[in-house]
């Protein structure tokens, strides 16, 4: 069992640590997106959320400080949903059917990581926290 929590805690971790390290090396593009959402100063949002899901994938990868880098995530997770997955204000239906499976995925990942505050502290194979 511990394998594959280990296994899954790398895998989730490192979903939001690469999606963390896009938004460094994709500013441009995310900004742009995000400013097309009407989120105001789009490059500073996108470089801070960047931080937010470094953060807290590093944390899930490592087992540093989960509650932390849990409610990194959360915190992210809560604030972009519902701001740049707003499928419910678009009319194009591939658009709003894109948009609606990006905003169902990230609560699903939002559960995922609620449940993860219910496995007891330390965590196997971890550096601490």
């Amino acid at each position: 069992m511990n394998i594959a929590f280990l296994l899954g805690r790398i895998v989730l971790g490192g979903y939001f640590l690469k999606a963390g390290i896009n938004h460094f090396t994709g500013l441009s593009m995310l900004a742009g997106y995000t400013k097309a959402k009407g989120v105001p100063a789009p490059e500073v949002a996108v470089l801070g959320t960047g931080v937010l899901l470094m953060l807290g994938g590093a944390s899930l990868v490592l087992g540093a400080w989960p509650v932390i880098g849990i409610g990194l995530l959360a915190v992210f997770l809560a604030g972009v949903t519902p701001m740049i997955n707003n499928f419910w204000t678009l009319t194009d239906p591939a658009q709003r059917m894109g948009e609606r499976i990006n905003f169902e995925k990230n609560l699903a990942l939002l559960g995922a990581l609620l449940m993860l505050l219910m496995i007891p502290r330390p965590w196997w194979f971890s550096i601490g926290g």
